[in-house]
């Protein structure tokens, strides 16, 4: 039987991550690199190696998976090459493969390793966390996109 709950966060989080995707699709190297808000704003690459960076840290520990390797003052030095679409295709497949046979306790608590100081939540903020976290940057993307386009 499924789980109505992960699948209505795997639906919130299809939908987000397929965001990402379509931002990604079709740009150059140097627009996943360009900063069209100038100064120390965000890159298209960026904002998506953050945005999955930090989904992929929630999902874990919402739903008591192995933590991944994770640098996150990295994902802010983040730069593009030409593999970077497929790399974004395969950070999203992992993120949606960690709700794959996933059963909902909302009460599981577990504790952040990126964060400093390190942060107890309960799974039920672990995913909440996510899928806003996550929302958050997809709209950084539609305005950085907004941006690149109009030579800003």
């Amino acid at each position: 039987m499924t789980d109505v709950t992960v699948e209505g966060l795997r639906e919130v989080l299809e939908e987000s991550l397929g965001e990402l995707r379509k931002g990604v699709a079709g740009l150059s190297v140097e627009q996943l690199n360009a900063r069209p808000a100038g100064g120390d704003t965000n890159s298209v690459a960026v904002i998506v190696t953050h945005a999955l960076g930090s989904t992929r840290s929630w999902l874990s520990l919402a739903f008591a998976r192995p933590m991944p390797a994770r640098d996150r003052p990295a994902e802010f030095r983040a730069v593009a090459d030409d593999g970077f679409p497929a790399w974004t295709d395969d950070r999203i497949t992992e993120c949606l493969s960690l709700l794959d046979g996933a059963t909902w306790d909302p009460a599981l608590v577990g504790t952040t390793d990126w964060t400093r100081p390190p942060e107890t939540r309960t799974a039920a903020y672990a995913a909440s966390h996510a899928l806003s976290h996550l929302g958050e940057h997809v709209g950084h993307l539609h305005m950085t996109l907004e941006l690149l386009r109009s030579g800003t």
